[in-house]
């Protein structure tokens, strides 16, 4: 039986930490920055957590 592989997108985009809570990075943040706020931009440096809705399925793709 061949093992089971990881989502190989969701891995690069989500990293579980070891509270077990999953770490994402922030959209909005590519292009298109001149209309954006130094502060707003500032911001979308920061990482974002995913809420327990979303977590549940992201955690099945990269655990397999």
């Amino acid at each position: 039986m061949p093992k089971m592989k990881s989502h190989r997108g969701s891995a690069k985009r989500f990293k579980i930490k070891k509270s077990g809570v999953i770490k994402r990075s922030k959209a909005f943040k590519s292009h298109i920055l001149n209309k954006k706020s130094r502060k707003r931009k500032r911001n979308l440096r920061k990482a974002g957590y995913l809420g327990p809705t979303n977590a549940k399925n992201v955690r099945k793709m990269l655990l397999k």
